[in-house]
């Protein structure tokens, strides 16, 4: 392991994970959010997708701001803003004020996901810069795994309202961690002058690259599958199912521990079969599986077993697609990677909030209209991922 590997891996993956974090601790609290504000399904997922939309949007700016004055002011401010917001989340009267705040919570904690990406491509390339995604990943799945455990005991314990005000000190300690343990990745030197129309020209350069728009869009269509999961699952499980939200945390956590499980191999799997090949074969693979669980669910054969163990399997591949279609995107885009990750991020999450959306127009509840999206959207990455990595056996390089 090189030097500094074990360090930027935990600190970068606890500043990645505060979004998630924001996310899965409130999952299981949907329910209750709807009936204690008196309001709908539909108006509860609004503020998770106003969240997403927040990431989305927000991360075009980040990204070439890091590129022009460092990566540590940026995340100051964006951490800062996310404690503010968070506490806002906290004393909110209505759904529309929680959504609002939501909003601004997004804002902040898109920081974090856009620059510990390109603190990455700063470091390390290739299959290097793969082995510190995937431990960053590890642990990332502090969130997924322990956040809706630990949102369903503080709902049990103090309500729903108690859940922001631990998200809001986990903000505190990721101020700490970028004070202490994290120093400025992106010296004066290479930093590029501020202009907006130099952020433009890079954008424009970025959308016009074929290769990097294929691999991005892959990734983000296996990853709407997830998104989708998120806004939907805590209805199926707690409301068709019937599961308490302590049992719908351990079901959640199952799927979080095959992701991240999986994600481990990406480096090894990369050395030796390339990454072209290794997102071949997963997006495949995920829209074997999905494709697989929305049959079974459409013909009757979907017990909440087999719903489960599908939704692993497929999750599981999701864990090789995501860390190499990042790699792969940037790998020929150090320059400028904060703007390179804050346009991938923004196609993530803008698109991730539109699934969520469509979604929210059929979803009846049931695992049905949950599988037939997730399904949908598993296609879509398989289909742009053999388009663009066609005949492909190396890193793309232009």
């Amino acid at each position: 392991m090189k030097p500094g590997f074990a360090r930027y891996a935990i600190v970068l993956g606890l500043l990645a994970a505060m979004a998630p974090f924001a996310i899965d601790t409130y999952l299981p609290a949907l329910p209750t959010i709807a009936a204690d504000l008196g309001t709908s399904i539909a108006s509860a997922q609004a503020s998770l997708m106003s969240f997403f939309v927040a990431i989305g949007i927000c991360q075009i700016v980040y990204g070439p701001v890091s590129d022009m004055v460092g990566r540590r002011a940026p995340l100051y401010f964006g951490l800062g803003l996310f404690v503010v917001a968070s506490l806002g989340c906290a004393v909110a009267p209505n759904i529309e004020s929680l959504i609002a705040f939501r909003f601004v919570q997004g804002v902040g904690a898109c920081a974090g996901i856009v620059i510990s990406r390109a603190i990455v491509r700063d470091l390390y390339t290739g299959p290097d810069a793969a082995r510190l995604m995937s431990l960053i990943m590890l642990v990332f799945s502090v969130a997924p795994v322990l956040a809706p455990l630990s949102g369903s005991a503080l709902i049990a314990i103090a309500g729903w309202r108690a859940i922001f005000v631990a998200i809001s000190a986990i903000g505190f300690i990721g101020i700490a961690l970028v004070a202490y343990a994290l120093p400025e990745t992106r010296p004066a030197e290479k930093r590029i002058a501020a202009s907006f129309h130099g952020s433009l020209r890079d954008y424009g350069r970025l959308l016009c690259d074929r290769h990097y728009l294929g691999v991005a869009l892959t990734g983000g269509f296996a990853l709407f599958c997830f998104y989708i999961f998120l806004a939907n699952s805590s209805f199926v499980f707690v409301g068709f199912f019937g599961l308490t939200p302590v049992q719908y945390s351990i079901v959640f956590s199952l799927n979080a521990i095959g992701f991240i499980g999986v994600a481990q191999f990406s480096s090894t799997l990369t050395r030796r079969f390339d990454f072209p090949a290794v997102v071949r074969v997963a997006v495949a693979a995920l829209a074997a599986t999905t494709t697989t669980l929305f049959v079974l669910t459409l013909v009757g054969l979907a017990p909440f077993v087999v719903v489960v163990v599908m939704l692993i399997l497929s999750f599981a591949c999701l864990g090789l697609v995501l860390p190499t279609t990042v790699v792969m995107a940037l790998e020929t885009y150090g320059p400028i990677a904060g703007t390179a990750v804050a346009l991938m991020g923004t196609i993530h999450l803008v698109g991730g909030a539109v699934a969520m959306a469509l979604t929210s127009l059929i979803f009846d509840g049931s695992p049905l209209t949950m599988a037939a999206a997730i399904a949908t959207c598993a296609v879509c990455s398989f289909i742009l991922g053999h388009r663009t990595l066609a005949g492909s056996r190396t890193l793309h390089t232009v």
